[in-house]
């Protein structure tokens, strides 16, 4: 059962999480509880509540103080009311952050502004400053709310049951106890239970909720399935390939929760200001208020001036900037395939202007296939007809490039009999004319062929793996196979160049002749590429690249891990790659499609921009109204609107990037 509890786990740390962040250091004031209240709890709306009630009193009293007196006493009844709807709740959750954290919070700061007008005579004022914050604290709570709903929707995305292949039939049974080795069927429309890979049957499945992509993805027997995606005709046969706990949807859940815990340098600078310059403000309204007694103003107008520069200075705007964009950026890119473990990932791929890429599985598909077909004596469909039908029975990789490559050109493989495998060698066997071979150099110089037929050297030369057939000692001619590029890589490249990348950068192991193939045709230049290297060599060189600035590091294998930990950034394709890569970088590519990459390193520049205007403005702002405040007699609810209409203001502006999704380099650009 430990893989149902690891899930357990993660989704329990996934809840408690968000309650920290919706009421946290984020400013995001309110009602203090009401404020952090989940989807799912019965005081999820108290806020509102609170917020409407807040406004009834304010309109109560401001009635009766300006048009003209109500009955009944109603008029002091509701801003009473204002001041317990809006000022309780908020006095409340200030006062629980200052005896348990020690932290003076900007609620403390309105609740005292209002009452120090009420002190004043100017309980409208404050009852309109209480109005304004209660409400801007619940238009934060549910914009933000928007990003930070993540974790709940990946959790939505699981089914609860599957159809479990027994010896007595098929069986409805819990996802929790599918293991690797079941057997599921998969109907037309079902959501996929666990990871697994198609044993039976092909159809066409939306992978939107997973990789990003909007369009459906065609499989069959072999290919791997994620779970959550959606089967949309067919019936499936699955095996399952891995346990509940480590699917796509738990690790993509871990990534997203130590996302959500993990905070940008901006994030902590926010927030680092915010408190201690609360503490600046609160004591600067009193030597305020002293000042403008000094001047010669009475105790009720230097009060009501200290409160005015109270809420004026509050660095709510400040405090918020930053988060707002942050997490708004993060569910962007998680609705793309994109995962972020964190801010500081998300403004660091900001700054990064160096990307090196490993090759294999990276940049290339990490699949064989036939890129060359050389015969000496026959035609080219005769020739891989002889050679799909001696590699017919072989489990090899190569084995089952060559057989894809004569079932495109609709051949048949030849009857071979009597085959037999030599291990690192080749193959040998028998046809109607007589014994014939198949394999590598070794396999060659077994049979005494000779391999200097000149119409082999480009092959030989600039291929990963070349396989040779013959008769006896007499070559019959040789196919070259070799990992391809995927279809994105090159369109991805072109689109980090288009956003300002000016060094790029592929590191393989392969030997440099091959390695310079793949990289012409994605357009990387011969002195960009780094071949025969070991794992060790790709940190050296991402450690040299990193002196001249940020450099980011995208793989997918084992032996990428050290140089994804090195690199500043380490980018692991997610759904491909393997667990040590994922463990080891930063951010995860949860889609094959290059391009995406591209689309985040683009996101990533727009967020920081974004927190660049909040800051600016948001400072700008409170410079503004504190000069106001404190030298040409701005009114206090003037103040308040200004405060809190910035508030809301850089909040919206963060969260224009929740519309800005992962997408193909296309719109990227």
């Amino acid at each position: 059962m430990t893989d149902i509890h690891a899930t357990r786990s993660a989704e329990t740390e996934a809840k408690a999480t968000q309650p920290r962040l919706a009421g946290g250091s984020c400013c995001a004031h309110g009602h203090g509880a009401a404020a952090t209240a989940g989807a799912d709890d019965p005081w999820a709306n108290l806020d509102v509540i609170l917020t409407a009630l807040t406004i009834l009193g304010l309109a109560l009293g401001a009635w009766d103080h300006l048009v003209s007196p109500l009955p009944a006493q109603l008029g002091p009844l509701g801003l009473i009311l204002a001041f317990a709807a809006g000022g309780i709740p908020s006095a409340i959750s200030a006062l629980k952050s200052l005896w348990q954290d020690y932290i003076l919070d900007i609620d403390l700061l309105m609740v005292l502004a209002a009452v120090a007008a009420a002190v004043v005579d100017n309980a409208v004022e404050g009852a309109v400053l209480l109005a304004l914050f209660s409400a801007a604290g619940t238009l934060e709570h549910r914009a933000m709310g928007k990003a930070r709903r993540a974790v709940e929707a990946l959790m939505a995305l699981r089914p609860d049951s599957a159809f479990l292949i027994t010896p007595d039939g098929v069986v409805e049974v819990p996802v929790e106890e599918l293991r690797p080795g079941h057997w599921v069927i998969l109907r037309p429309g079902a959501r996929v239970p666990v990871d697994g890979r198609i044993a039976e049957g092909d159809g066409s499945l939306d992978e939107s909720t997973i990789t990003g992509e909007s369009i459906p993805v065609h499989k069959g027997p072999g290919a791997q399935v994620h779970e959550a995606t959606v089967n949309l005709n067919g019936v499936l046969t699955v095996e399952v390939t891995r346990p509940l706990g480590e699917s796509t949807v738990a690790r993509m859940i871990q990534l997203v929760t130590e996302a959500q815990g993990m905070k940008a340098p901006s994030e902590r600078f926010s927030e680092w200001f915010g408190q201690r310059y609360t503490v600046v403000v609160l004591f600067g309204s009193i030597l305020a208020f002293f000042a403008f007694r000094w001047s010669g103003l009475s105790n009720s107008d230097a009060l009501y001036r200290a409160a005015t520069v109270l809420v004026a200075a509050s660095p709510c705007a400040v405090v918020i900037s930053v988060p707002a964009a942050i997490l708004s950026a993060l569910s962007a890119a998680a609705r793309g395939g994109v995962l972020f473990k964190g801010g500081a990932a998300l403004e660091t791929l900001a700054e990064v202007r160096t990307f090196a890429f490993d090759k294999t599985g990276t940049l290339t598909t990490g699949k064989a296939e036939v890129t060359a077909i050389v015969p000496l004596d026959l035609p080219d469909d005769e020739f891989l007809t002889l050679l799909a039908g001696i590699e017919s029975d072989s489990e090899h990789p190569i084995a089952d490039a060559i057989r894809r490559a004569a079932q495109a050109r609709a051949l048949t493989p030849a009857p071979i009999v009597g085959v037999r495998a030599h291990p690192s060698e080749g193959i040998t066997g028998s046809d109607a004319e007589g014994a014939i071979w198949a394999g590598n150099p070794r396999m060659a110089a077994r049979m005494g062929a000779r391999l200097d037929d000149p119409r082999l050297c480009d092959l030989v030369e600039t291929s990963e793996t070349v396989v040779y057939m013959g008769r006896g000692t007499k070559l019959m001619g040789a196919v070259a196979v070799a990992d391809q590029p995927r279809a994105t890589s090159r369109r991805g490249l072109e689109a980090l160049r288009h956003a300002g990348v000016r060094h790029i950068a592929m590191m393989t192991g392969d030997r440099r002749p091959v390695a310079l193939r793949i990289a012409d045709s994605l357009g990387i230049g011969a002195d960009e590429v780094h071949a025969d290297l070991l794992p060790e060599d790709k940190v050296k060189l991402v450690d040299q690249l990193a002196r001249a600035g940020k450099v980011a590091f995208v793989g997918d294998g084992v032996n990428d891990a050290a140089a994804l930990a090195r690199s500043d950034v380490g980018i692991a394709m997610g759904a491909a790659g393997s667990e040590v890569a994922l463990q080891a970088a930063e951010v995860a590519l949860l889609s094959e499609d290059m391009s995406r990459l591209a689309a985040a390193h683009r996101l990533a520049r727009r967020t920081a921009m974004i927190i660049r205007q909040n800051l600016v403005f948001a400072l700008g702002a409170m410079v503004v109204l504190v000069i106001g405040g404190a030298f040409f007699q701005l009114p206090l609810p003037l103040a308040v609107l200004g405060h809190e209409g910035g508030t809301l203001l850089v909040v919206l502006n963060g969260l224009r990037l929740l519309m800005d999704p992962i997408r193909s380099d296309r719109r990227a650009r």
